[in-house]
C-alpha cells in the first residue's frame, strides 16, 4: 500500500476514534442523572352532604375550577330552619325556667306567707287567752266542759296553723332547692347541645368546596333525593401533583426522600421541579426462595414525586420521565 494512502488511513482512524470517543463520552455525561418513569396520580375526593334531603342547586359544571370555600351546592334548607327555631323555643323554655329557680320568689309571695305568720300568731294569742279564761270560768263552775273542750280544740288548730305558716314563710325565703336548680341547669346544657346540633345540621344543608380543585364529574342533578355520605361531585386536587414511579432496589441510594428530581411529559417541553416525597419501605412483589443476583434486581419500589407547581397540563394517568438530580439545591429547571 502506498505510503500516502496509508497515511490518509491512519488520520481517518483517529478523526473516527476522536468523534466517537467525543459523542459517546458527553452521552454518558448526559446520562449520569438517574433516568425514571412514572405516571402522574391526580388526587381525587368525592364530594357528599352530612345530611339527607332533597337537591336544591348546584353551582359547578364538570371541568369547572373551584377554589376553598366555594359553594358547590345546596340541600332544601326549611326542614333544618324549622328544627332549629323548635330547638331554639326549647333553649329559651329551660333559660327562663332556670332563671326563674335561681331568682326565688317574689316578694309579694314572700310578704303574703309573713302575712299569714302574723295571722296564725295574733289568732294563737287571743285563744291561748280564751283558754285561759274558759279554765278559770270551768273551775268555778261558771263555764261548762263543754265550752272549755271548744275553746281548747280551737287553740290547737291555731297553734298548728301557726307552724304551718311559718314553714312556708321559711320555704319562700329560702327558695328552690339546689337540687331543682342543678336539674334545670342540665336541661339548659342539654337543650343549648340541642340548638347546636340543628345548627351544624342548618350548616351542613351547604356543601363547600375543601380546597381548591377541578370539578371532574357532577354526579346529580337538583331535585335528586338525596342520603347521608351520597356523593354529588368528584373533585380532583391538582395541587401538589403527585406522581407515581418506581425505582429498583441498587437505584434506592439514589432517590432518598427530598432528592430534587425534573419532571418532563412526552407532549410538552416544559420541565417541572419536584422532589421525591415518599419511598415505599416494601417491594410491590415477594421475591423468589432462591435469591440470584438477576432476581434481586428486579425488586422494584414505589415512590411517590411531588410537583408543588404543577399545571393543566398534568393529567390523571399521563406518562412522565423522571431525571433525579445529585445532591443539594436542585437549580432551576431549564426554560
Amino acid at each position: 500500500m502506498p505510503v500516502p494512502l496509508r497515511i490518509s488511513l491512519l488520520i481517518l482512524l483517529a478523526a473516527g476514534a476522536a468523534a466517537g470517543w467525543w459523542f459517546f463520552g458527553r452521552a454518558d455525561q448526559g446520562a449520569a442523572n438517574l433516568m425514571l418513569f412514572g405516571n402522574v396520580d391526580v388526587r381525587e375526593v368525592e364530594l357528599a352532604f352530612r345530611q339527607p334531603g332533597r337537591l336544591e342547586s348546584m353551582a359547578f359544571e364538570e371541568g369547572a375550577r373551584v377554589r376553598q370555600g366555594d359553594l358547590l351546592a345546596e340541600l332544601d334548607a326549611r326542614p333544618y330552619r324549622d328544627a332549629l327555631a323548635a330547638a331554639d323555643a326549647a333553649h329559651e323554655l329551660a333559660a327562663a325556667q332556670l332563671e326563674k329557680l335561681r331568682n326565688g320568689n317574689r316578694p309579694q309571695e314572700i310578704q303574703r306567707a309573713a302575712a299569714e305568720v302574723d295571722l296564725f300568731t295574733a289568732l294563737e294569742k287571743r285563744l291561748a287567752a280564751e283558754v285561759k279564761r274558759q279554765t278559770e270560768l270551768a273551775t268555778s263552775q261558771f263555764a261548762s266542759q263543754q265550752e272549755l273542750d271548744k275553746v281548747l280544740a280551737d287553740y290547737d288548730e291555731a297553734a298548728s296553723g301557726l307552724v304551718m305558716a311559718q314553714q312556708s314563710h321559711s320555704l319562700q325565703r329560702e327558695g328552690a332547692r339546689r337540687e331543682d336548680i342543678r336539674a334545670a341547669e342540665a336541661s339548659l346544657a342539654a337543650a343549648e347541645a340541642t340548638m347546636a346540633q340543628a345548627q351544624t345540621a342548618l350548616d351542613d344543608t351547604r356543601l363547600v368546596a375543601p380546597a381548591n380543585g377541578i370539578v371532574l364529574a357532577r354526579i346529580l342533578e337538583p331535585g335528586s333525593m338525596v342520603t347521608a355520605q351520597t356523593p354529588v361531585y368528584t373533585l380532583a386536587l391538582p395541587d401538589p401533583v403527585y406522581i407515581r414511579a418506581f425505582a429498583a432496589e441498587p437505584q434506592l441510594g439514589q432517590v432518598a426522600p427530598g432528592t430534587p428530581v425534573w419532571v418532563t411529559t412526552d407532549g410538552s417541553n416544559k420541565v417541572y421541579a419536584g422532589v421525591v416525597g415518599f419511598v415505599s419501605p416494601k417491594a410491590e412483589f415477594t421475591p423468589k426462595a432462591v435469591e440470584t443476583t438477576s432476581l434481586r434486581t428486579d425488586l422494584v419500589y414505589r415512590l411517590r414525586i411531588i410537583v408543588p407547581q404543577g399545571d393543566e397540563q398534568l393529567r390523571q394517568g399521563m406518562p412522565v420521565t423522571i431525571e433525579v438530580l445529585p445532591g443539594g439545591d436542585a437549580p432551576a429547571p431549564p426554560g
